[in-house]
C-alpha cells in the first residue's frame, strides 16, 4: 500500500521541479550563461544543512562567500535572504513534521509552540522596525558579521566546557518569556542587517537554559524561517537587490540541505553538535577580522 506522506512529498517535488524548469526557461539570459552558476547548488546544500542542523541562518555560510565574490553589502544580504526562503522553509517544515509525529506527547517539548510564537512575534517587530524606518547597521556588514560570529562561537564553546550537564529542562519560567521577547526583537534587527541573528541567539539561549537540544535547533529554524519570510519583501519589492542567477541554483540546493539536516542532528550528540556549530563561527569570525 502506498504511503500517503511519501506520495504527497513526491507531488511537491515534481511541482517544484516543474516550476524551477519554467523559471529557468523564462529567465532573461541564455541557458549556457546561467549554467555558469550551477555550482551554487552545492553552496545552497551546504549552507542549508549547516543552518538547519544548528539553528543558525544560512547566512553564516553565504555571507562570507558572497564577500569573496565581490557582492555589495546589500546584494549579499538580499541574496542570502532569498536563498534562505528556500532552505529555512524546507528545514522548518521538516522539523515541524518531526515534532508532530514524534514529540507532541513528550514533556520536554511541551513549550515548543509557545517558544516559537513569542519569539517570532518579537522578531517580526524587530525586523519590521529596522526595515520600515531604515535604521542602518552600526557597522559595515563584514565587520559586524565577523564580530557576531566570533563572539557567538566563543559563547557556545563556553557552554560546552564551563557548564556542568544537568537534567534537561521542560518548564518555561516568567523570565524566559522576557528573554525570548528580547531575543526576538534584537535578533530580528540583527537579521535585517546580517541575514542571520535571531535563530542563533534563540538556539544558544535554549541550550544555556538546558532545554532539549533538538527542541532548541528546531525552534530556532522555524523562527528563522518566519523572520526571513517577513523580511524578504524589502529586497523583492522595496529594494530589489537579489542576485537572482545565484538564487536560481542555490535555492533548490538549499531545499535539499534543509530536508537532510535533521538526519545530521539525530546522529550527532548534543556536545558534538554545539562544538561543530561553534568551530565554524569562530573560524569565519577570525578569518573575517584577519586576526
Amino acid at each position: 500500500m502506498n504511503n500517503p506522506i511519501r506520495l504527497s512529498n513526491a507531488k511537491f517535488i515534481y511541482l517544484f521541479f516543474g516550476a524551477w524548469l519554467l523559471w529557468l526557461y523564462l529567465a532573461p539570459a541564455k541557458i549556457t550563461e546561467l549554467m555558469d552558476y550551477a555550482l551554487f547548488s552545492l553552496l545552497g546544500i551546504i549552507g542549508a544543512i549547516f543552518a538547519n542542523a544548528t539553528g543558525a541562518g544560512g547566512g553564516v555560510v553565504f555571507i562570507p562567500m558572497f564577500k569573496e565574490l565581490g557582492f555589495t553589502d546589500t546584494q549579499s544580504v538580499a541574496t542570502s535572504f532569498a536563498i534562505q526562503c528556500f532552505g529555512m522553509t524546507a528545514g522548518a517544515i521538516t522539523w515541524w513534521h518531526h515534532y508532530q509525529t514524534e514529540k507532541t506527547d513528550l514533556r520536554l517539548w511541551q513549550g515548543f509552540k509557545r517558544i516559537i510564537v513569542i519569539t517570532s512575534i518579537a522578531a517580526i517587530v524587530g525586523i519590521g522596525a529596522v526595515q520600515g524606518f531604515g535604521i542602518a547597521s552600526p557597522s559595515s556588514l563584514h565587520h559586524s558579521f565577523s564580530w557576531f560570529s566570533l563572539i557567538l562561537g566563543c559563547a557556545i564553546i563556553l557552554t560546552v566546557y564551563a557548564i556542568k550537564p544537568k537534567r534537561e529542562r521542560s518548564q518555561i519560567q516568567w523570565f524566559d518569556w522576557l528573554a525570548l521577547s528580547v531575543i526576538g526583537l534584537s535578533g530580528g534587527a540583527i537579521t535585517a542587517w546580517l541575514s542571520v541573528g535571531v535563530g542563533e541567539l534563540l538556539a544558544v539561549y535554549l541550550i544555556l537554559r538546558r532545554f532539549d537540544i533538538s527542541l532548541a535547533v528546531s525552534a530556532a529554524v522555524i523562527v528563522s524561517a518566519i523572520t526571513i519570510w517577513t523580511g524578504i519583501w524589502h529586497y523583492t519589492v522595496v529594494n530589489f537587490q537579489v542576485y537572482w542567477q545565484v538564487v536560481l541554483f542555490a535555492g533548490p540546493g538549499a531545499i535539499i540541505g534543509g530536508i537532510l539536516a535533521k538526519t545530521l542532528v539525530t546522529h550527532l550528540s548534543a556536545t558534538k553538535l554545539k562544538l561543530f556549530f561553534a568551530f565554524w563561527l569562530v573560524v569565519i569570525g577570525l578569518v573575517g577580522l584577519e586576526l
